[in-house]
């Protein structure tokens, strides 16, 4: 569902004031205003990913202003979720990794490496766990080592003035609605959660969940899912994909819920999923804050609005736990298409609404005992938000605007595909996909048996998938990048909206940026190939396998992360240290070939005819013979070949393996 149609739906008319649209963009203003600043890039929002993508850029030599709408940098890093939530625990992106090591330093140095907290933070584990307000410290050192980075606070983008496909300059207002800053910049980048800036720059945006006949997804629009069970029904799903699914390198959850039907309608919808206050909470009596009984406290509908649980939240270090309770469903599309005035008005309701339900968890007669003397143990911890009441600055934001790209990631691209052993191949893929595809609930109807509407849960069935590069580049502006709320359907959402994912998609964004200024084009025209090779060779991964954590500083691990965007590999196996057999090797240089001419052709029609060489018995190869295959099919100079081994120091005497093959074939194709 688009914005016209979602303002029209609701009756909205125009747009709420703070998100104005100027009626002259799209043309640049006879007077354009001065600037109070140039920049090479500007990024509006402190989230994980505008932090990625802003230190990635300054670490490559540009010019950095990073805008933020309060006056706190690491979005939900620092609101409490407590958790990099992945199911993945090898390296994916250098600044992410980077402060993931940072998280677990920082604990083991201060506490020691038999430590509690260290032990919390969960070292060795996908889900490395932290306190707000030390994950505060960290994005700050890590943007203070920057020095072509200048960071604006508590300003929110109003204002877009526009010449032809370009963005010239953006006038961001203070939350006085009095001051103003213009930035002129080469490149934009929105890196909010809400997707401000793209709506004031007027690009297709669409929010709401899609009907299930749009992109013909199983998943979309009104679904009622059966509650969480295990193991799942005979009509869950696909056996065979039930076991690839749990064989996968990621960890893996012993649930699984079924399809509702015919109530299930697949009718589109504009209600999101449901947003809450991800608090805080601590049983240290020395930090524990008391939670006193809310004015104008009702018992009775807080029961029959969120019932009764005995969770206190997500473990965390030094005695605290991420509180994930309440959902307050019915305003989270009111918060995504209100001005900030509205959306400070319904924060303020969550962190009422929060603190009445542990409140009522605590006291009320009808809470059995042993739940209330569990939960009384808990209260606001006292060294964190201590500027904010001790409450998160902000609300978890679930999913806002999402941009009406040039490519669609939907559900079918974190879905097996037909032919091959793993989700549909991206030739311009920078990055990868691995949390199962995940929406909370959108409305609190249900049905017997069922979760609420909308919520969906698809463990055991989503399979990693590849982002192309098209997903976050507007239809209309060329120097805009939109890498968190990027172009998806509602149900492929699921599987992108987790942090490190958008940590990753955004320090990739950060590469294009630079690529572009470096060779004088807009982002969405530089040589997607090339980058696809330097963000290989950066250690990014592009392509997801089973089989290289750990080793993502092997030689052979760019070469394979850029084949892998290529067809190659028809599964998530990319068995680096096998030997190379003929068969497999004759459908790799004939493949070779067709991508020296064209480096950008779909993979997917030669992706099943690759992989089935995988399995016919063939004998393997020498690196002298390979070299002798990959002259003939690619018309190369056997004597360039031969050298291009030896530069890699690979023996063609011996057998050559897969690994050592793909890397011959990386360099032969950056050539």
């Amino acid at each position: 569902m688009n914005r016209r149609e979602t303002i029209k739906m609701l009756g909205l008319g125009v747009l709420p004031a703070a998100l104005n649209i100027d009626k002259r963009a799209g043309v640049l203003p006879d007077a354009n205003p001065d600037s109070d600043r140039e920049y090479h890039l500007a990024v509006f929002g402190g989230t994980p990913g505008g932090i990625a993508l802003t230190v990635r850029a300054a670490r490559e030599g540009l010019k950095v202003v990073l805008i933020n709408h309060n006056q706190h940098l690491g979005g939900m890093f620092v609101n409490g979720l407590g958790t990099m939530d992945t199911l993945y625990n090898g390296a994916r992106a250098p600044i992410y990794d980077e402060l993931r090591y940072m998280t677990h330093d920082y604990y083991r140095e201060k506490y020691g490496k038999q430590s509690p907290q260290y032990k919390a933070s969960l070292p060795g584990f996908p889900k490395t766990r932290f306190e707000s307000n030390v994950m505060e410290k960290l994005i700050n050192d890590l943007l203070e080592k920057e020095n072509l980075i200048t960071v604006i606070k508590d300003y929110y983008p109003v204002k877009v003035y526009r010449a032809g496909k370009l963005i010239d300059t953006v006038i961001f207002s203070n939350k006085n609605e009095v001051d103003t800053i213009t930035i002129e910049a080469d490149v934009f980048a929105d890196c909010s959660y809400e997707g401000d800036l793209a709506v004031v720059a007027n690009t297709p945006m669409r929010i709401g969940r899609e009907s299930k006949a749009e992109f013909n997804e199983a998943h979309a629009g009104v679904v009622y899912m059966t509650k969480d069970a295990w193991p799942p029904s005979s009509k869950a799903m696909n056996h065979m994909d039930l076991g690839m699914a749990r064989r996968m390198n990621l960890f893996v959850y012993n649930v699984c819920s079924d399809l509702i039907k015919p109530e299930s309608t697949g009718a589109s919808h504009e209600a999101i999923q449901a947003f809450n206050m991800r608090t805080t909470l601590t049983d240290d009596s020395s930090n524990r804050i008391a939670i006193k009984k809310p004015t104008n406290y009702e018992a009775d509908h807080i029961k029959a609005a969120f019932g009764i649980t005995n969770d206190a939240g997500l473990s965390l270090p030094n005695q605290k736990t991420s509180w994930n309770l309440p959902e307050l469903m019915g305003e989270q599309n009111n918060y995504v298409l209100g001005n900030w005035k509205v959306r400070d008005r319904i924060t303020k309701k969550f962190r009422d609404m929060t603190l009445a339900y542990l409140y009522f968890l605590q006291h009320d007669p009808s809470v059995p005992e042993a739940i209330r003397n569990k939960m009384l143990k808990f209260g606001l911890a006292g060294n964190e938000y201590m500027d904010n009441g001790n409450m998160p600055y902000e609300i978890y934001v679930r999913e806002a605007w999402r941009l009406e790209g040039r490519a669609v990631f939907t559900e079918h691209n974190a879905l097996l595909s037909k032919g091959i052993k793993r989700a549909p191949i991206q030739t311009d893929s920078i990055s990868v996909t691995e949390w199962f595809m995940d929406a909370h609930a959108c409305r609190g109807l249900t049905l017997p048996g069922s979760k609420p509407e909308g919520e969906i849960m698809l463990k055991n069935k989503t399979f990693p998938g590849q982002v192309s590069c098209d997903c976050i580049f507007p239809k209309d502006i060329d120097n805009l990048i939109v890498p968190v709320c990027l172009s998806s359907s509602h149900v492929g959402w699921g599987t992108i909206r987790l942090e490190p994912t958008w940590m990753s998609i955004c320090e990739a964004a950060g590469h294009i940026v630079v690529m572009a200024i470096q060779n004088k084009v807009a982002p969405a025209q530089v040589n997607k190939d090339k980058l696809l090779q330097l963000l290989a060779s950066k250690a990014l991964m592009i392509t997801f396998f089973n089989d290289v954590e750990g080793r993502e500083y092997a030689p052979w691990y760019p070469a394979v992360q850029y084949l892998g965007t290529k067809g190659f590999f028809g599964s998530y196996n990319a068995k680096p240290h096998d030997l190379l057999t003929r068969a497999l090797a004759s459908a790799w240089l004939d493949h070779t070939a067709r991508l020296a001419k064209n480096p950008l052709l779909d993979p997917m029609k030669y992706a099943a005819g690759i992989f089935s060489r995988e399995n016919l018995k063939s004998d393997g190869i020498t690196g002298a013979d390979f070299s002798k295959m990959l002259s003939e099919s690619n018309d190369r100079s056997p004597r360039k070949i031969l050298a291009v081994m030896r530069s890699l120091k690979i023996n063609p005497k011996t057998m050559i393996t897969r690994g050592d093959a793909c890397r011959v074939i990386f360099e032969v194709l950056k050539a």
